[in-house]
């Protein structure tokens, strides 16, 4: 965080100074996990039933915090004490950010591909300066401020991604740290049961492009047509991608080779160039472009630009990470989370590896989906009979649609199985698998990364093999 005084950080947050110094100098970070605290911090204090950041504060000020951003007084420990410790926190964000007005603030949004894209565009911003971007999927209301007090005088870029539970949460998100470039990936039907339809997702991802100024930039997918629609929502200049004809950054001439990368020609205004991924799944083709319309607003030129795609690599674990053990086996570990559209896109990237080998799917539960559960599960278990997968291990009870939507495609040459929990499907993996074969592994965050560890660890070595997106 940009140095500031306890006197400063008060004003900003509308809080009050309490056995605190006004002119003591925050120099350090801003964390809310104590065993995290740096001399010159500031540690923010969440109240909680079980875990109460209050009862960590002494020992974050002994560790070298200047003070503490909470709700009560605590005796000896200078404190900066407000209402509400997460809206303050944000109004901090904000502050800061305002005070960075050689700072670009990139923000993206979509059903599904935000940390992909995310960790892409911020591997090319930082070729071109200084980059902040958040580990992982730390898109909330804690996550975004949090990653936007990580810029310093010196960083140009801040790249955000923004999610969402519902109307408004974007919108935010946005008040928090506006953004200068927007980037909307598409809508599908990620968290249907808590947004009703599909016209309220793309309702709340559009809010991402309302709040940019006039002289601000949209990038805006052409090949969804909800998202390309989004264009009529903002007054700041558009730049469309994907591979329709009328994108500015487009592909043309996609091939995938026999490890599921992409290969394809970059047009762009200025020219065209080739461009080889080292990413896995045809779906890295349009999160890919989506990163290059984001580089090349900010002046990469073309040939670098194409030459810095071919080096992109995976930065958040669980997705997309493709390994191939040293008996021949390779996972594609897609394991962090799932919904449908996600999970089709791996399903499709799964059926493009098959090299002489079997395919191996274990999907487990997506969560989120309302009262379209069933039938969303269903049309992954379609999918995955239509595109031949040899062999699908349905995990638990909850993604039993998966399994019944499968064995209903006729002419399917593979099978289906129900299993009871990750542990049975560990077992049938351990007992089946050949080298050559290909396994998936997807589902919604109930526990389906075990399954991928345990073939991560199955194997003596390291258990990478090729490594990365091998």
């Amino acid at each position: 965080m940009i140095p500031l005084s306890l006197a400063e950080v008060a004003a900003a947050v509308g809080g009050r100074l309490h056995a605190a110094d006004p002119d003591t100098r925050v120099t350090g970070p801003v964390e809310f996990d104590s065993r995290r605290v740096a001399a010159g911090a500031l540690f923010v204090a969440f109240p909680g039933e079980r875990v109460d950041g209050h009862d960590y504060a002494a020992g974050a000020v002994a560790e070298g915090a200047v003070a503490v951003l909470g709700t009560r007084e605590l005796p000896g420990v200078p404190m900066v004490l407000v209402d509400d410790a997460l809206a303050a926190l944000g109004r901090l964000a904000r502050a800061v950010v305002d005070r960075l007005p050689a700072l670009t603030v990139i923000g993206l949004t979509g059903s599904s591909g935000k940390t992909t894209t995310k960790d892409l565009i911020a591997q090319l911003a930082v070729r071109l300066g200084p980059t902040v971007a958040p580990p992982g999927s730390f898109n909330n209301e804690l996550g975004h401020p949090y990653t936007a007090l990580q810029a310093t005088g010196q960083t140009r870029y801040l790249v955000m991604e923004k999610g969402a539970r519902g109307v408004g949460h974007v919108r935010y998100l946005c008040d928090v740290v506006p953004p200068r470039i927007s980037v909307v990936l598409n809508v599908g039907v990620a968290h249907l049961g808590e947004f009703g339809s599909v016209e309220n997702i793309a309702l709340a991802k559009g809010e991402l492009v309302e709040a940019l100024p006039a002289d601000g930039l949209a990038v805006l997918n052409a090949d969804d047509p909800l998202v390309a629609a989004m264009a009529s929502r903002t007054a700041a200049r558009v730049v469309r991608y994907g591979e329709s004809a009328d994108a500015d950054v487009r592909a043309v001439d996609v091939t995938l080779d026999g490890q599921g990368r992409p290969a394809y020609t970059l047009v762009t205004p200025e020219g065209t160039a080739p461009v080889r991924l080292g990413l896995t799944g045809r779906h890295q083709v349009s999160n890919s472009l989506a990163a290059a319309a984001v580089a090349r607003e900010l002046g990469m030129p073309l040939a670098e630009l194409a030459a810095a795609l071919c080096d992109l690599g995976l930065v958040s674990t669980r997705r997309m990470d493709v390994f191939t053990r040293p008996d021949g086996v390779t996972v594609i570990d897609d394991s962090y989370n799932a919904n449908p559209a996600s999970t089709a896109v791996a399903l499709r990237a799964l059926a493009g590896m098959h090299r002489g080998g079997r395919t191996f799917a274990a999907l487990g539960y997506m969560a989120e989906l309302g009262a379209y559960e069933d039938e969303g599960h269903r049309e992954v278990g379609r999918l995955a009979a239509e595109l031949g997968v040899d062999r699908l291990l349905v995990v638990g009870e909850p993604a039993a649609p998966i399994h019944e939507g499968a064995t209903a495609v006729s002419d399917w040459g593979g099978e289906s199985v129900l299993l009871t929990d990750q542990a049975a499907a560990v077992e049938v993996l351990r007992s089946e698998l050949r080298p050559g074969d290909v396994v998936l592994v997807k589902g919604s965050r109930y526990r389906t990364w075990e399954v991928a560890d345990a073939l991560r660890a199955d194997v003596p070595g390291d258990g990478a093999g090729a490594g990365g997106a091998a």
